[in-house]
C-alpha cells in the first residue's frame, strides 16, 4: 500500500481498525504533521496506541500517542525505520 492520500478526518469510521487490533512491531503509517509518515505500533490499548514514527523528510524518529483516525496498517518498507525493527 503507497502512502495513504485521504485525510484522518475524512476516513469512513466503519473502516477505521481499532487502536487495540494492532500489535506491537507491527508497520503503519502515522498522520502527524499534516503528513502520513511511516511509524510502527510499540504498545496499544483500546483507545490509543503508542508508536514510532519518522516525521517527513527526517532521518530522526518520533513517539507519540496516537488514536485509530490517523494510523492505516503500512505494508511498504521503510528502510530507515525498519531496519530499527530487526
Amino acid at each position: 500500500m503507497a502512502v495513504p492520500t485521504i485525510e484522518p478526518h475524512l476516513r469512513n469510521p466503519a473502516e477505521v481498525a481499532p487502536t487495540d487490533s494492532y500489535r506491537p512491531g507491527v508497520p503503519v503509517w502515522v498522520y502527524r504533521g499534516g503528513a502520513w509518515c511511516a511509524g510502527f505500533i510499540e504498545a496499544c490499548s483500546a483507545r490509543a496506541a503508542m508508536v514510532t514514527y519518522r516525521p517527513s523528510g527526517s532521518r530522526g524518529t518520533g513517539v507519540d500517542t496516537i488514536f485509530a483516525r490517523d494510523i492505516v496498517a503500512r505494508a511498504d518498507s521503510d528502510p530507515l525505520l525498519d531496519s530499527a525493527l530487526g
